[in-house]
């Protein structure tokens, strides 16, 4: 039975095709069967791997002298409890250490170590390089808008996700 109930009546079946294609692209891009893969390719395995959200947290903190922890952890979109533990396993790693904040030894900062920009440089490399095997398969127009709809779509979809949760939905 096809569900033809819309959220709004703005909406028409074409509509709810099309969303319905990029909610699935987007599980596969997340789940997919080369997902894993993907992740390994970029992250790497063994030793010197690194989990996504480390690196998240990385391409910040390689950027900047030191943050605080508030600043990480609105970086990374998270609750400052999480930024907390995503630091603590990111010092436990070696890739991050707690500095004294400039303008107040009271505040906690935490910066990139060397080891930390050695290998957000090696995953950064990995990463690129992969994008642009994928980008390969478009044109250069194509490669533009794709990359402008990703931006435009990771904007609507903080907007969306904000406007339902002030609604209680």
């Amino acid at each position: 039975m096809k569900n033809t109930e819309t959220p709004n009546p703005l909406f028409n079946d074409l509509d709810l095709e099309t969303a319905g294609r990029v909610g699935f692209a987007w599980r596969d891009i997340r789940r997919g069967t080369t997902a894993g893969a993907a992740r390994d390719v970029v992250y790497g395995v063994g030793g010197s791997a690194i989990e996504p959200g480390q690196m998240d947290a990385l391409d910040l903190l390689v950027n900047v002298e030191s943050c605080r922890m508030g600043d990480l952890a609105d970086h990374l979109r998270i609750d400052p409890s999480t930024a907390t533990r995503a630091v603590q396993r990111l010092i436990k790693d070696g890739l991050a250490e707690r500095v004294t904040h400039d303008g107040d030894g009271r505040v906690v900062a935490i910066a990139a170590t060397e080891r930390g920009r050695r290998i957000h440089g090696e995953v950064h490399i990995r990463r690129r390089d992969l994008t642009l095997a994928i980008l390969s398969e478009y044109t250069p127009e194509e490669r533009f808008v794709l990359a402008d709809f990703l931006e435009r779509f990771t904007v609507a979809m903080d907007n969306a996700v904000k406007a339902r949760t002030r609604r209680g939905r």
